[in-house]
C-alpha cells in the first residue's frame, strides 16, 4: 500500500467517525426536544383538566346563585327545621290516606303462643307416617343407633334403616 491510499483510508474513517459522533449529538438533541415536547402535551392536558373543573364549579356557582334568586322570587322554600323531621315509621304512616274502599287488608303476621309445636310433624313420602323425633333432632340422632356421626357435626342417617323402620 502507499503512503496516500493509507493516508486516503484514515480520512475516510476519521470522516465516518465525525459523521457517526455527529449522529450522535443529533440523536441525542431530538430525543431530549421530543422528551419537551411530550412533557408539554401532559401539562397542556393537566391544564385542560383543570380549565374545565373551573368551568364547571363557576357554572354551578352561577346556577346556584340564579336559583336562589328564582326561589326567592317565584317559590319561596325554605330549609327543612328540625320540627319537620320524623322520629320513626308510625309518624310517616299517620301522614297516609285513609284506604279506600276495595283495598285489600294488611298482610299479618303469626306467632306460636304456648305448647303448640313450632313445625309439623315431618311424615315419611314412603309410609305416610311421621318420622321419628330422634331423627331430625341432631342431639337425639346421635345418641340414637340409626345414626353414624361423620365427625365435625355431620350426621348420615342410613336410608335402609329408616325403610326397615317404616314397613311393618
Amino acid at each position: 500500500m502507499t503512503p496516500q491510499s493509507r493516508i486516503r483510508r484514515i480520512g475516510w474513517i476519521a470522516t465516518l467517525a465525525v459523521c457517526a459522533a455527529l449522529y450522535l449529538v443529533l440523536h441525542l438533541k431530538v430525543h431530549a426536544v421530543w422528551s419537551d415536547v411530550v412533557r408539554s402535551e401532559r401539562e397542556i392536558v393537566s391544564l385542560e383538566r383543570q380549565k374545565l373543573l373551573l368551568e364547571t364549579e363557576f357554572e354551578t356557582r352561577a346556577n346556584q346563585l340564579q336559583l336562589a334568586a328564582w326561589n326567592n322570587v317565584d317559590f319561596g322554600y325554605t330549609a327543612p327545621t328540625a320540627r319537620q323531621f320524623l322520629e320513626n315509621e308510625r309518624q310517616l304512616a299517620d301522614f297516609s290516606a285513609p284506604a279506600l274502599p276495595g283495598t285489600p287488608k294488611p298482610i299479618r303476621v303469626a306467632g306460636v303462643t304456648g305448647d303448640a309445636p313450632a313445625y309439623p310433624k315431618m311424615v315419611s313420602p314412603l309410609t305416610g307416617k311421621p318420622v321419628e323425633e330422634a331423627l331430625l333432632d341432631p342431639e337425639q340422632a346421635r345418641a340414637a343407633p340409626l345414626a353414624h356421626g361423620l365427625g365435625d357435626g355431620a350426621m348420615r342417617i342410613p336410608l335402609g334403616a329408616v325403610i326397615a323402620s317404616a314397613v311393618p
